[in-house]
């Protein structure tokens, strides 16, 4: 089954051109949705209320592409309510209190109830989602709140207990191939015996299944773009949709779909790239770009504290500890504030000395790893937990404590006899790593190297 039924009739289908094609498709009620069977079952809580018109604040719980929107949207319109939609992004607190407003006057002026459908609501940070306490409590507002974090760690106690949670699930293979077979008799509407047919094959179309990854939004976007590509070869008389096609138009369609026209894969590459240059105004505004599209504030911190091991690394370790301050921050307070400490994050990380020293020792050690030399710890580094292994085995016997020498460096072989002499660690000499560059010189210089067996 698919999210999306063939309309009804052509009033059915959005008449404006320039919006994506997921939009003139969208279904305008429930009944027009399938998909979801378990959500949007005969007597389930949410086709009951449907029905009744008796109305309760509830979360939709799901993964991008699977209807949440479509669902709050058909909800409203089978109901006859007055309907407000915001972001969770770009919202404010005087946003809520306007709604707030206009729901009562609304409410006081003809009676009909006011659905408030909040996307990403998770992006509200405690204070705002505080906001809506008492207008929930007292009906004044109907909240339908829409997020693809779980709800009962993204949300605080005291709103989710006043909602209740719905789970959407991404879409399956079956509920795609349907969708696709609906926007391709969009496509080949009023075309004529002279046109060819828009079509997929199956090979074709079981790889866009798999790349759309349950996602409506995704595939449709994906044919969208597919048909412009193809229309340019065809000189818009249509044909069979290749691999070659279906791949370019997937990467293409993150264009359509982005908030912002970039692609996310573009920016958040330009962001990095930007801090490890260290050009702090390039990357504060890719990172200005990212949180306008509605970029996850979690996942640049994420990305902040790879940045900072990776590429700043021991030149400035404090770079790690303020790239993760951030990130916890940003947990902690939400959006929009979320951005400030980003911002100082990204600054200083931009900014710092740059050494990626630390990456190239664990990455070659990991290779080397990979590539067989597996080899065990000499004897005497070896854990001994009962005497028997000492005495039997050798284990920990004629071990150096390093802390009984002068300077904690004693002379004393460390790394397995095969690798003897392998120096993973090269510190560049700037930074704080100009001193342990410094002290490792002389570590290196005493430790000892006998030759290998």
């Amino acid at each position: 089954m698919t999210l999306f039924n063939e309309p009804e009739t052509e009033s059915d289908l959005i008449s404006d051109e320039t919006l994506p094609l997921a939009a003139k498709l969208r279904p305008r009620s429930i009944a027009d949705m399938v998909g979801q069977l378990r959500l949007l079952a005969e007597d389930s809580p949410i086709t009951r209320m449907a029905r009744s018109g008796k109305l309760h604040s509830f979360i939709l719980w799901g993964p991008p592409g699977s209807g949440k929107t479509t669902l709050a949207r058909a909800l409203a319109n089978e109901l006859n309510v007055n309907f407000r939609e915001f972001s969770a992004v770009i919202s404010t607190l005087k946003d809520v209190r306007d709604v707030v407003k206009e729901a009562k006057e609304e409410r006081k002026s003809s009676g009909r109830q006011t659905i408030l459908f909040v996307d990403e609501l998770h992006r509200f940070n405690k204070l705002r989602q505080d906001a809506f306490l008492p207008h929930v409590e007292d009906g004044t507002i109907i909240l339908i709140g829409a997020t693809t974090e779980n709800p009962y760690f993204s949300l605080n106690s005291a709103l989710r207990s006043r909602l209740t949670v719905y789970k959407l699930d991404p879409l399956g293979h079956d509920d795609l191939k349907i969708l696709a077979e609906r926007v391709l008799s969009h496509f080949n509407e009023g075309k004529t015996e002279k046109d060819i047919p828009y079509s997929i094959p199956d090979e074709v179309l079981s790889l866009l299944l798999s790349l759309a990854g349950g996602d409506a939004r995704t595939l449709i976007g994906t044919l969208e773009v597919a048909k412009n590509l193809l229309d340019e070869k065809t000189g818009g008389r249509g044909g069979a949709f290749t691999q070659d096609i279906i791949e370019s138009a997937l990467q293409a369609a993150y264009r359509v779909y982005d908030r912002t026209g970039d692609m996310h894969y573009d920016t958040i590459s330009a962001y990095i790239k930007s801090m490890r240059g260290s050009d702090p105004d390039a990357a504060i505004y890719y990172l200005a770009k990212m949180l306008a599209s509605g970029e996850d504030p979690k996942f640049i911190a994420r990305r902040l504290c790879i940045q900072a091991a990776e590429d700043v690394g021991n030149a400035n370790p404090m770079a790690l500890v303020v790239a993760n301050a951030a990130r916890e921050t940003v947990e902690f307070i939400g959006m929009p504030e979320a951005a400030i400490p980003l911002a100082q994050a990204t600054i200083y990380v931009a900014t710092s000395p740059k050494s990626n020293a630390s990456c190239v020792a664990i990455m070659s050690a990991m290779k080397d790893i990979e590539d067989g030399k597996n080899y065990p710890p000499p004897l005497h580094l070896r854990n001994a937990p009962v005497q028997a292994m000492k005495d039997e085995h050798g284990h920990s016997v004629g071990y150096k404590y390093a802390h009984n020498y002068e300077g904690g460096i004693v002379d004393q072989q460390y790394l397995p006899d095969e690798m003897l002499g392998t120096e993973y660690y090269n510190p560049p000499p700037h930074g704080k790593e100009k001193a342990i560059l410094e002290w490792l010189e002389k570590f290196r210089e005493l430790r000892t190297k006998p030759e290998k067996p």
